[in-house]
């Protein structure tokens, strides 16, 4: 790896910066809100079951636009049913986003909100320290699993904490997706710094866990990426190798290598002159 080389979350700027224009190209969170919208609904069909309160835990918040989504249709199937929401999110930004976000958004009276400015493994520590095992009715994990230095430990950690009726919920890349092809192949020459996971579901079955695993398909733009000097598609590189200013310091080598990958089937589909990234994912409901 060149040395000049840094990972892309070491200058927060630029992984907001890029972060956004993933969202903007990707469907990403379409996929997700689809999910929510028509399977969610029976995942939490019994979470609350004879409960005066439904305590919720969300473990990497971010700026809550998906928690939000999450907390609207548990409101729909316990109507007036008190919602306790809290929030592992160790950026300072994320919660300022989270805080307004919630702060515009109507019917929320029945909701209390706590953020926990941490991150999973510091509230877990936390927690062991204080000796404090609160059980919660339905914990999720969205897209924050690459983060995690252990990520069996963990998956079992938090479904500890599950109550009997509770599901945990998991959104990770899918290992059908270019991201698996792409980090597999080139992750030791990126500065991915163990980013990512792959054998989630081998790894599930071998903690003896039960589950269940939806497909969630999704793809990202990255034609930008192709157009030399184009800032939009550097920004999008960075995101997509979790490298920061990937074209400028990555040797040409390992440039023109990663540029091939991507067009590749395994990773792209070509389609009315564009290239379309599969940014397939899955959501995993993990039984108490």
């Amino acid at each position: 790896m060149a040395s000049s080389m840094r990972s892309l979350p070491s200058d927060h700027s630029r992984y907001l910066e890029s972060f956004r224009l993933f969202l903007e190209n990707s469907t990403e969170h379409q996929c997700m809100l689809e999910f929510i919208e028509k399977k969610l609904p029976g995942i939490i069909s019994s979470i609350g079951n004879g409960k005066s309160a439904i305590n919720i835990l969300s473990v990497g918040g971010g700026s809550g636009e998906i928690d939000l989504q999450i907390l609207s249709k548990i409101q729909a199937k316990y109507p007036g049913v008190t919602i306790n929401n809290e929030v592992i999110e160790p950026n300072d930004e994320q919660i300022l986003s989270y805080k307004e976000r919630v702060a515009k958004t109507p019917n929320l009276e029945n909701i209390k909100f706590t953020w926990h400015k941490e991150t999973s493994s510091e509230y877990e520590s936390r927690m062991n320290e204080k000796k404090e095992f609160k059980k919660w009715d339905f914990i999720h994990m969205i897209q924050m699993l690459y983060y995690v230095k252990d990520i069996p430990a963990t998956i079992q950690y938090f479904h500890s904490l599950l109550e009997a009726k509770a599901k945990l919920l998991i959104i990770l890349v899918s290992g059908t997706s270019g991201w698996t092809t792409l980090w597999k192949k080139y992750g030791p020459r990126l500065s991915l710094n163990d980013l990512c996971f792959y054998d989630i579901e081998e790894r599930l079955s071998q903690i003896g866990l039960k589950y269940q695993i939806y497909e969630l398909p999704s793809t990202m733009d990255i034609t930008n990426c192709f157009i030399k000097g184009n800032k939009e598609g550097e920004l999008l590189l960075d995101f997509l190798t979790e490298t920061c200013y990937f074209s400028k310091t990555a040797s040409l080598d390992l440039k023109n290598k990663i540029m091939e990958e991507l067009k590749k089937p395994e990773c792209s589909e070509e389609k009315d002159g564009k290239v379309f990234f599969n940014n397939n994912l899955s959501a995993i409901v993990i039984e108490p």
